[in-house]
């Protein structure tokens, strides 16, 4: 592996909680924001992602004060995502502290949303989300979900990637519904089709429960590893990660 892998731990907010669910439901509260900001920081994250999982069910903008007491602890690069959906509501985000933004149903349904992002804030600063869960029907084998996994689009996966790819993101984000906080393990195929289709870095996210489902990830093509339940709950820490992936001759931060 010549790419040094980062760890990014994810805060999933909800009414300016951090919380967690599984399949993107049954959510439980798991701390407040700013503390656990403070906490992986201290414990060795190479990044950080802020989710408003419901500003965009709700039709609203993400929490400004959440993303400004965030920034004040944060001492890596963090991202947002959550009710961003035009260039100004991406530009008041970073102001607020954020160093990157996150799109998802936007960036689906507007096809320009991601050229104008790039254009008024700069490639580095705009990673695009992509939720994904397992349609046999659809040339991959994935389809895109919206609005916080959702809704179904009937759109493939790679091919949506692969699209966004071309609009020059660097950070390409999918998440696997069937995954997400089951702790069975990252979607493997989907990382590695996506991988395989694109220039732009890959996160796996979605599923992690064990140190080896990180190094799968890392060999599936993946070079950010995020995770949520695993990290809040105290079931890993990062520095142990960190030390199980060097020990697997991966190169981390």
């Amino acid at each position: 592996m010549t790419e040094t892998i980062r760890i990014m731990p994810c805060l999933d907010m909800q009414n300016g909680r951090v919380v967690k669910g599984v399949h993107f439901v049954d959510i439980k509260d798991a701390g407040d924001p700013v503390e656990c900001a403070r906490a992986y920081c201290a414990g060795g994250a190479d990044e950080l992602a802020l989710l408003d999982i419901t500003a965009t069910v709700e039709g609203r903008a993400t929490m400004l004060d959440v993303v400004r007491r965030v920034a004040d602890v944060a001492t890596v690069p963090f991202t947002v995502g959550g009710g961003i959906a035009d260039v100004a509501s991406a530009e008041a985000v970073l102001k607020a502290g954020a160093d990157k933004v996150s799109i998802s149903s936007a960036a689906f349904r507007k096809p320009n949303l991601v050229p104008d992002l790039i254009s008024a804030l700069g490639a580095e600063k705009v990673t695009v989300a992509i939720d994904v869960d397992q349609n046999p029907a659809l040339p991959s084998g994935y389809e895109v979900y919206v609005d916080g996994g959702r809704t179904a689009t009937g759109t493939d996966a790679v091919e949506w990637a692969k699209k966004v790819d071309g609009f020059g993101v660097p950070v390409i984000l999918p998440t696997s519904k069937a995954g997400d906080g089951a702790q069975t393990g990252y979607d493997l195929p989907v990382i590695r089709a996506i991988k395989q289709s694109v220039s732009a870095e890959v996160v796996a996210s979605g599923g992690a429960g064990t140190l080896e489902h990180f190094y799968e990830a890392v060999q599936a093509g993946a070079t950010i590893l995020l995770a949520a339940s695993m990290f809040h709950f105290g079931m890993i820490r990062i520095d142990e990660l960190k030390s199980y992936l060097k020990n697997r001759g991966v190169a981390v931060k």
